[in-house]
Order: structure tokens, then C-alpha cells, then sequence
């Protein structure tokens, strides 16, 4: 090629001119590639947190095997139950000085209960003072409960001594002058093969022969309560032991989660709280239908806990949570969706669940046979919380906690 041929072949370099429109343009193109930069990083960022989560639901093992559960709608709060605002008017007694006093005796103006962290206590006088402790310390936390103890149910026998369930140890009694405890029976001791894993509520016969009581799991201890109810396992069982030949019997099994229980006044039946179900079942021990079951109450307003007698010749049942309707149940919901549960607790404790139940507290009155005479609500838990019992003297209902660190006083005359 010579010379002349290249500069033939050169063209005029162009200049560039910039214009508003061009300035436009070039604006878009990187409005445009910056927002695609950003999708892109925000899918990036998505997958890599739903990546692991989705690996955590496939492979990651859940703690619980949900049965598949199936409730009816709960009842209206109409009527004796229409909402009011009665438990706001009860005064807080040894706020502060009380973790979890669940259950409440009396012996006079003296009153019994037990704590978090596995004493037995007398209430006089505005004191507090130590009578027993079942387990040994370490206390106070959850991996503590099972050396340390969690006393339960508690009764005053005929004798003035008191019967105490404790969640991990047995059945036990306990001199209320003395502090001597005799362990009378071991939940290490197997029952009909089984293991009593979660010993609940206790109630003793007029004679003091006869001590019958609830075992919520042989599976599930009683801090892990929440896998229980999750789960809803139907291992649960009423037992009786006879104090004078020692031995104990099963009197029904295949209970979800049987927790208070109760003789009626004429000692001819006894009442289960079947906390999972929403239930009250009865059990005959005397009589022509001796050992005979039936539905007490059944699809209660919420999931029942310790039941106690009332003056009236019912019972007081407190609702360790409530099933609102209208409103929303939890429990309800995922009754029949045992997916869901097991994926819940794949990701998140049991105590982050527990989180979402709500702080409703109510107390039923039931009848003689199961009616609904009246109930007392504090809708938001704003003075009474955590129900776990109510207990009637001289015209004040006292009211026990599973967690809270106090005891409630309602005047009932008012």
C-alpha cells in the first residue's frame, strides 16, 4: 500500500459534543446499571440467607414429632364468661420475694407454696420464711430445674402435714413445723414400665390414705413443657398411690398433658385438667361406676391448669392461656398443621415461642356439674400473669403463678 492510498483510507477524526439530551442519556444507561447492580446484590444477599434456612428446614432435625390435633372453635366469651376487667382489682402480694409460687395451701391464715427454685415456703405475717428444699442447689435456671427441684401441686393432708408434687423427684411429705421431708414415692421408679417424667398436681383423700396425682410425660420434663403442648403427646396419665401398701397404679393413660387435679366434695370422682386438649375429664373411684371416664367440660375457653374447689361447691379452674374468640389461638391454628410446628421449633426456642402467647389471664367458676357460673379476666396480664391456680379462703381468691414472681389477692365480695 503507498502512501497515498492510506491517506485516502484516514477519515476526519469527529469530535464528541456533549448536549443535555446525551447527558440524559449517559444518566440513564447508569441509573440503569446501578439498579441492576442492586437487584442483583439484593438476590444475592435473599439467597444467601434463604440458602441456609431452607438447608436448616431439610436437614436440621426437629426436637418434636407433632400429632395431628383437631379442636372446635372455642366458645364465645359471652355470658358468664363475657370479658371484664375483675383480676385488675387483686393486689400483688410478696412481689419480688417470690419466683413461681405455682401452687397455694393454707393452714388458717398461714400460707403455704412452692418456688423456682425448689423450696417450700410459709407465708406469715407479711414474711417469708424456708421450711424444706427438696433438691440442691444450683438454682435458677432452666438446666438447674431437675437437680434443684420445682415443687407443684401442694396440699394440706388431715395430719396438718403438707403433700407436695415436685416436677423431677416424686411425691413427698413435708412436716410444716419441723421442715423433716420423707420422700413417699420416687418418680425414678417405674410405673407399669414407664418412667414419670413430669409430676404435676396432687390431691389427697379426707383419710389421708389415698394421694392422686397427674405425670404430664413420661417425655418431657417440665421445663421443656412447651415441646409438650407442641406436640402434643398422649403419654400423659392419672396415677394413685395408696400410702398404706405403698404401691402406686395407673388409673388412666393416653392423657395430653393431664395437669390439675381435684376430688369433688363427696370424694366420688376426680377431675383431670387435660391442659393440651382444653378439657376436663372425670374419673369415677367410688360407686357403681368406679373406674369409669367421662367429659367433664370439654373445648374450654382456654388450656386449663390447676383446679381447686370453690365455696360454692364448683371449681376454680385457672387458664394458663386463653383461646379468644373472637381472636386468635396459637395453638388452635397450628393444631392440625404439624408441619409448621416441627419448622417453628427447627428455628426458634421454645422460649421465642412462648413469647407469642398472649398475657391474657382468666379464672373460671364451674358448677357442680361443669357449668359455667363466672369467670374473672384481666385481658392484657397488666396485674394478674401466668396463671397457674386459684385458691379460695375466707372470701378472697389467691391466686398461684408458674412464673411470675409474686402471688395475687382479689376480694371476691367485691
Amino acid at each position: 500500500m503507498d502512501e497515498g492510498e492510506g491517506l485516502r483510507q484516514r477519515r476526519p477524526i469527529r469530535p464528541h459534543v456533549i448536549t443535555d439530551e446525551t447527558a440524559a442519556q449517559e444518566d440513564e444507561r447508569s441509573s440503569t446499571y446501578s439498579g441492576k447492580v442492586f437487584r442483583v446484590t439484593l438476590i444475592v444477599l435473599a439467597l444467601s440467607l434463604l440458602i441456609p434456612t431452607v438447608a436448616a428446614i431439610c436437614f436440621i432435625d426437629s426436637p418434636i414429632e407433632p400429632q395431628y390435633l383437631s379442636f372446635h372453635a372455642p366458645p364465645r366469651l359471652t355470658g358468664a364468661l363475657e370479658p371484664n376487667l375483675k383480676l385488675r382489682q387483686s393486689e400483688r402480694l410478696y412481689e419480688g420475694q417470690l419466683m413461681g409460687p405455682e401452687s397455694l395451701a393454707n393452714i388458717g391464715d398461714v400460707f403455704f407454696t412452692g418456688t423456682a427454685d425448689g423450696q417450700i415456703v410459709r407465708l406469715e405475717d407479711g414474711n417469708i420464711h424456708t421450711i424444706a428444699r427438696l433438691g440442691h442447689p444450683p438454682c435458677g435456671t432452666r438446666e438447674n430445674e431437675p437437680n434443684c427441684g420445682r415443687p407443684l401441686g401442694l396440699r394440706v393432708g388431715p395430719n396438718g402435714t403438707l403433700f407436695v408434687a415436685d416436677a423431677y423427684q416424686g411425691i413427698f411429705e413435708v412436716n410444716p413445723v419441723t421442715g423433716a421431708v420423707e420422700q413417699l414415692f420416687s418418680s425414678q421408679t417405674p410405673v407399669q414400665g414407664k418412667k414419670m417424667s413430669f409430676v404435676n398436681d396432687l390431691v389427697v383423700t379426707s383419710d389421708g390414705r389415698k394421694i392422686y396425682f397427674t405425670d404430664s410425660s413420661s417425655k418431657w420434663q417440665r421445663k421443656d413443657y412447651p415441646y409438650l403442648v407442641m406436640e402434643g403427646t398422649d403419654d400423659g396419665r392419672l396415677l394413685e398411690y395408696d400410702r398404706n401398701t405403698k404401691e402406686v397404679k395407673v388409673l388412666m393413660g393416653g392423657l395430653r398433658f393431664p395437669n390439675g387435679v381435684q376430688l369433688s366434695p363427696a370424694e366420688d370422682f376426680l377431675l383431670v385438667a387435660e391442659t393440651t386438649m382444653a378439657r376436663i375429664r372425670r374419673y369415677y373411684v367410688s360407686g357403681l361406676t368406679k373406674g369409669g371416664v367421662d367429659m367433664f367440660v370439654e373445648n374450654l375457653p382456654g388450656f386449663p391448669d390447676n383446679i381447686r374447689l370453690s365455696s360454692t361447691g364448683g371449681y376454680w379452674v385457672a387458664m394458663s392461656s386463653v383461646r379468644p374468640n373472637p381472636g386468635f389461638s396459637m395453638v388452635d391454628f397450628l393444631s392440625d398443621k404439624p408441619w409448621i410446628k416441627k419448622i417453628i421449633f427447627k428455628l426458634f426456642s421454645h422460649d421465642t415461642v412462648m413469647q407469642f402467647v398472649p398475657r391474657y389471664s382468666l379464672v373460671i367458676e364451674l358448677g357442680e356439674k361443669g357449668a359455667y357460673k363466672r369467670s374473672f379476666h384481666d385481658p392484657n396480664g397488666e396485674v394478674v400473669t401466668f396463671l397457674s391456680e386459684a385458691h379460695e379462703y375466707d372470701g378472697y381468691l389467691y391466686m398461684g403463678s408458674f412464673r411470675s414472681p409474686f402471688i395475687c389477692k382479689l376480694n371476691l365480695q367485691v
